[in-house]
């Protein structure tokens, strides 16, 4: 996400950089093309043009002028412009009123509202909360039956709408529902048009008059760019929407809604999907996000992952393990199970700082089916060879491959890979490494399974 934008921003600076002392002449000509590069972003005109003369202000003067690295300075004062920009800090859901506490997410057609709606449900779950889905577009074919497939996922109650039932009439049920099911939630995922018409904002205004939400989410697809920006305004003035969600973020190189949207509504942008997956919905950190966007890296999102995906106790039994050398095949697995569990290997690997202008990393891309066939190869293993790899001999890697439906190279490196990692993490504790013997100095590089 943000690639080209993040491209340009990291030329300008590394320019300033290069300058040992800066004039108002260098200083102009960056932002010039920081505004160059914002309007190419597809971010709106107006927001653009306020920003630079927002940066212009402060860095033509005193702060920057009389610093020991003004290179830096413009850049940290570019970095908390962008962070304000897009609304300074994450604003959480509003939750509390009357039980169930309901959230209606409206949006154009094709801008993801169903799916979002399942992974809002899967957010609120994590927080202790039990919500009730709500499928009130009867207009869509299958729209029902995609979110009825979603709750049955997640273990959520679904309200059993059907398309003969006017919208009205789901809400009013669904609220009734809702307490009978014990849910202290309410999410509605409303109808979609091609465009915004009276029809759409009429049916939508009488479903906030008998619902009450205390949050009204605007879904909105971020690769439409200016388009995301003109809905959302056009969505505030009718309906007066609390937030929005912006989806498709990930496969957006240019960025132009997420640093226009609040800007120009002045409502915030909630959570961001960054995938197709049901967990990739992410709270929305405008100094992460920033932070990014400069090739800063994003370290907090990625720990913040970690702690999701990594359970502490198995974490702490692990550690012991390699210390006592127990370490299986078994719990190689369940290291991959877990490290899958963190998404994207690349968009991890974005938001680690200086990644970004790596230009290998760029172009390498991380094969992700090979977790896949690793656990399948682990999986067509007997209990005592994945307890006891020393007794894998030439015949039992051949059942293995034919087991798994793999070749006995991909075996053989599953294998290596398990005895490096176990020999690494042994030597990073100290508890058996050996000593380099003189001369042989090359260290082994470390395992990645791509």
């Amino acid at each position: 996400m943000f690639e080209n934008l993040s491209d340009k921003f990291q030329k300008i600076f590394k320019h300033l950089r290069g300058q040992g002392k800066l004039t108002e002449e260098n200083i102009r000509e960056a932002l010039r093309e920081v505004r160059m590069a914002l309007l190419e972003a597809d971010v709106h005109f107006k927001v653009a043009k306020d920003f630079v003369a927002g940066i212009a202000d402060r860095a033509v003067g005193q702060e920057v002028m009389r610093s020991l690295t003004p290179g830096q300075q413009v850049i940290k004062i570019v970095n908390e412009s962008l962070t304000e920009l897009m609304g300074g800090q994450a604003e959480p859901l509003r939750l509390t009123g009357r039980i169930p506490v309901t959230i209606l997410l409206v949006g154009l057609q094709g801008s993801g509202k169903t799916t979002t709606t399942a992974k809002l449900a899967r957010k609120l779950t994590q927080e202790k909360r039990r919500p009730c889905l709500v499928p009130a577009d009867v207009y869509r074919p299958a729209a029902i039956d995609q979110l009825t497939t979603l709750a049955k996922q997640l273990n959520l109650p679904v309200y059993p709408a059907r398309v003969d039932q006017q919208p009205e009439e789901i809400a009013r049920e669904a609220v009734v529902y809702a307490r009978q099911e014990n849910c202290d939630t309410l999410l509605v995922d409303t109808a979609g048009r091609l465009h915004i018409d009276s029809a759409l904002m009429g049916e939508l205004e009488r479903l906030k008059k008998i619902l009450e939400p205390a949050e009204i989410l605007l879904v909105a697809d971020a690769m439409t760019g200016q388009d995301a920006v003109q809905v959302a305004t056009n969505f505030h003035e009718t309906l007066g929407i609390s937030g929005v969600i912006l989806t498709k973020l990930d496969g957006d190189a240019r960025g132009g809604a997420a640093l226009s949207i609040r800007a120009v509504t002045n409502c915030p942008i909630k959570f961001v999907g960054v995938g197709e997956k049901i967990d990739a919905l992410e709270v929305f950190h405008p100094d992460r996000m920033s932070s990014r966007i400069l090739g800063m890296g994003d370290v907090l999102s990625v720990i913040e992952k970690a702690q999701e995906a990594f359970d502490e106790k198995e974490a702490i039994e692990l550690a012991q393990k390699f210390k006592d050398n127990t370490f299986t095949l078994e719990d190689f697995r369940n290291q991959l199970r877990q490290i899958k569990k963190l998404g994207s290997l690349e968009q991890i690997l974005g938001m680690l700082p200086g990644m970004g202008v790596m230009k290998e990393l760029k172009k390498m891309k991380v094969d992700e089916k090979e977790f896949v066939r690793m656990e399948a190869i682990i999986n067509s293993m007997t209990m005592g060879e994945r307890r006891n790899a020393d007794i894998i001999n030439a015949s039992r890697r051949r059942r293995i491959a034919n087991g798994s439906g793999t070749s006995v190279q991909d075996v053989n490196r599953v294998l290596k890979s398990y005895e490096e990692s176990r020999k690494m993490m042994r030597q990073m504790m100290g508890a058996g490494g050996t000593k380099k013997k003189k001369g042989k100095g090359r260290r082994k590089r470390a395992f990645f399974p791509f």
